[in-house]
């Protein structure tokens, strides 16, 4: 489901009077909060394409340029967007960085977690096992909005006010929208899904569902055999009701991971978003269409 930039989100942005700072971001899903802030037709820089992988994307030279004549670089941090951690930690003075994965308060869990324990906020040590997923928990998406709106107070100070009700009215959205997808997935807490790759457990988590068997690891590698032979065996334990493939991903991976089950085949998901319209109301997309897609295919009877 694609959803079109409301008219009634872009009058509820307070528009931005004075001259903003160059915001670059690493994704789409981070360009929408950060456009949310800002208001519409702020300068956001997106270095990773519509629709491409942020795990193995390769910046441009264009794009390393404009990250150093930049003001502020807001991205999720390395563990989702590696090709950009020498970039960002070679800034040129004056360009801050906001890393959404470091915000005191998100709610972060390991790849290993079956149920989302936190790990503690230690900076010192490697977070190489964390889920960078982050966003798909809205509790973590509002504590962002915040974050983002200080720091564009930071670099702009005559336009903190404007940050903070743009955030304020966002955070509220995102509340509204998590109340009714608690709803919608309710009566699906008991159901089993396969899908791609671990990238939905802040989800599954959040809306009180099983958590999803993965066909392949965080990265989205190719399974092996033995992988592929737990995954039918867990299949089978969990009675598993629905698989999913996921946008820009290869299909087959989960039919062959299926095959021979009753398992239904839904449509794809796209955690990051690659199938709605780039936007301030991205994020919304994403979010509902999660949810639906879920939905449609547990609902089947």
């Amino acid at each position: 489901m694609r959803i079109m930039l409301s008219a009634l989100a872009v009058l509820a942005a307070a528009p931005v009077r004075a001259e903003p700072p160059q915001v670059v971001v690493d994704t789409p899903v981070t360009a929408s909060l950060v456009q949310q802030v800002m208001g519409e037709g702020a300068p956001v820089q997106v270095l990773l394409p519509q629709g491409a992988s942020a795990h193995h994307h390769q910046m441009r030279p264009s794009d390393a340029r404009g990250l150093q004549e930049a003001g502020l670089l807001v991205w999720t941090g390395p563990e989702l967007t590696p090709w950009l951690d020498r970039s960002a930690a070679s800034l040129a003075e004056g360009v801050a960085q906001l890393r959404l994965l470091d915000v005191p308060g998100t709610h972060l869990r390991g790849y290993d977690e079956d149920h989302g324990h936190d790990h503690d906020r230690d900076h010192g040590h490697d977070h190489g096992g964390i889920d960078p997923h982050a966003w798909l928990d809205p509790a973590n998406a509002r504590l962002w909005l915040t974050a983002i709106a200080g720091v564009l107070a930071q670099k702009d100070p005559g336009n903190a006010e404007a940050y903070a009700r743009n955030a304020a009215r966002a955070g509220q959205r995102i509340a509204d929208l998590d109340a009714g997808l608690q709803a919608q997935l309710a009566p699906h807490k008991d159901a089993s899904l396969v899908v791609v790759h671990d990238a939905y457990g802040y989800f599954t988590d959040h809306y009180g569902l099983r958590p999803a068997i993965a066909v392949s690891l965080g990265d989205a590698s190719t399974p092996s055999a033995a992988r592929l032979s737990a995954i039918r065996t867990e299949i089978a334990a969990t009675r598993a009701a629905c698989a999913f493939p996921e946008y820009g991903g290869d299909p087959t991976l989960v039919q062959a991971a299926i095959e021979g089950s009753d398992v239904r085949m839904g449509k794809e998901l796209s955690p990051e978003g690659g199938n709605a319209s780039p936007g301030p109301d991205l994020y919304f997309a994403l979010m509902r269409d999660m949810a639906d897609t879920i939905d449609s295919c547990l609902s089947e009877r």
